[in-house]
This record gives C-alpha cells, structure tokens and sequence, in this order.
C-alpha cells in the first residue's frame, strides 16, 4: 500500500519507488472534558500526530525528527536542500519511505561526496519537534554557506494581507487541532499556491521547501508565509532555498535579522491582515507608502 502523503515514494525523477504505509493519520479522535461556565460537558476532540521520522541517508541514519506523518517526501527533500545536505534537487537519487508502529524510515541516495561530507558533521542525534539545530556539535556548524538572494520582481504589500487573510482557511489540520504550524507559498497576486501543515515550524518550512522544489516553482515568483515566530533557523531555511520574501506571523529574533540583513531576505514579521512590520530589506516590497520599514 503507498503512503497517501503528496510526493510520498516518488523519487525527483517522478519514478515511482517502494512505499509501506503505517496507517499513521495526521491526527486522531480523542474524549475529553469541556469546562465552561460552570458546566463540564464531554466533547470529541482531535489530537495532532507527532510521530518519530528518521531521516536515512546512504544506509547513515542521520537524524530523527518529531513531525506529522504527512508529505514525508516533500519534508526529506526540502530538509535535504535547507540544510545543505545537498546542493541541488538532482543530487536526492531515490527515496524510499517505510513506517511501521514506531513511526517511519525515509531512506535516501545521495552521492558518495555529499554522504561522505554528511558523516563528518555527526549528527546522529534525535531532534525535537520545535528543534532546528539538533545534533549540532560545534559552532563552525551554525552558520552555513548560503547564497545571495537574487533580484525580482518586487512583492506588493496588499498581497501579503491577501495571503494571511486566506490562510486560515486553508490549515484544515490546524483547525482540527490547534497544534499545528504552516509554511504556505504565494503568488506575487496574493494567491495561495501550496501549504504545509506539521507539528513543527522547521518541519513545516522544509515540507514547503520540498514541494517548491518538486514542482519546479520559482522562489523569486512568490512569498513565503509561516505561522511562526522568525527564528535564525527559519531565515536561513528560506535563504538556502532561494526565498526572497519571508513573512513570519510573530516577531523576528536577532540572529534571524542578522541572517537576513547579510543575505538580502526581506524579513517581515508581526504580520497581521491590516498591518504588518518589515524589519530588513524593505526595498523589494511596493504599496509602503514610504519605501520604508513600517
């Protein structure tokens, strides 16, 4: 049986590749009780899925992230690309995903270069959900190398609160559950293309990344919009995978301003349907009034 997640058991090739589902859904029923005004009444709730996925590559096992089981492949590869595991989408040669009881596998093929590259940062650690730097031994290993943000065109502000005024809508396990974040892809129009729902913020920017890349989208056609705080991990999530935009819906670290003052990103943050706050690189918006950070 393959997996139902979108992109699950493909490889970039589009070839199809051995998949076993677990039967793991995104969330699942639970009783509890609603106390309110006095009053206890029962209510069926849904509770979000937080599953261990261990990454593979090479027959390494790499690192074991806390995630949803869903859009497994579209999170293997845009992890892969995010954290400069590889350096084009080419380089993931195949991917097989297997789960049983204790969560899923996701098996990859890269080069022998990049695994041999892989080995010397000894990551074999588990990763937390909200981790983005799990299993990081030294400094040296924070910051990568990351590319220049390239030009384009520029993104209208009234665009932006056309997104996160859709956004919402299109969260279906968020609204089931309330745990979840988003990393959503939009037009330079406004309009929603892809959204990535995961108990993780990184997870879900990775699952974002992942589908961007598997669908050929072009990161200077768009924005990125997650439902998160911006934190250095994030900024340099959406550097390393060619983001010009970020829009976070809470505040912005120092160090994610700092990736993002250095790289070029356009960091806006604090972002609400009626206003929002650019804190670098207000250059590339249009529709400020002033040109300005706001």
């Amino acid at each position: 049986m393959k997996a139902g997640a979108s992109g699950a058991g493909m490889k970039p090739s589009g070839k199809s590749v051995p998949t076993v589902a677990t039967g793991m859904e995104p969330s699942i029923g639970a009783k509890a009780l609603r106390l309110r005004d006095g009053t206890t009444s029962p209510e069926h709730v849904e509770i979000a899925a937080e599953v261990p996925v261990a990454l593979v590559y090479n027959s390494i096992s790499h690192v074991v992230m806390m995630a949803t089981p869903g859009d497994l492949a579209d999170f293997a590869l845009g992890f892969s690309l995010s954290d400069r595991i590889i350096e084009q989408p080419g380089e993931l040669q195949a991917l097989e995903i297997i789960g049983d009881a204790r969560g899923y596998q996701v098996s990859m093929r890269i080069p022998p270069a990049r695994s041999f590259a892989l080995r010397g940062r000894r990551r074999n650690q588990a990763g937390l959900t909200g981790c983005g730097l799990c299993g990081v031994e030294t400094l040296d290993q924070v910051h990568l190398a990351l590319p220049p943000i390239v030009a384009g065109p520029p993104v209208d502000v009234a665009a932006i609160h056309r997104a996160l005024a859709a956004l919402p809508a299109l969260q279906p396990l968020n609204r089931a559950t309330g745990a979840i974040h988003a990393a959503a892809w939009s037009n330079l129009a406004g309009d929603i293309v892809i959204v990535r729902e995961d108990v993780g913020r990184h997870n879900a920017l990775d699952k974002l990344i992942g589908a961007m890349t598997r669908l050929k989208i072009d990161p200077a056609d768009g924005f990125a919009v997650i439902t998160s705080r911006c934190s250095f991990e994030m900024a340099q999530k959406a550097v390393a995978a060619r983001i010009r935009v970020l829009v976070a819906i809470s505040a912005p670290t120092t160090l994610a301003l700092a990736v993002a003052e250095r790289s070029g990103l356009t960091l806006v943050a604090l972002a609400r349907t009626d206003s929002v706050t650019v804190y670098a690189n207000p250059e590339r918006l249009s529709g400020t009034g002033s040109g300005a950070a706001q």
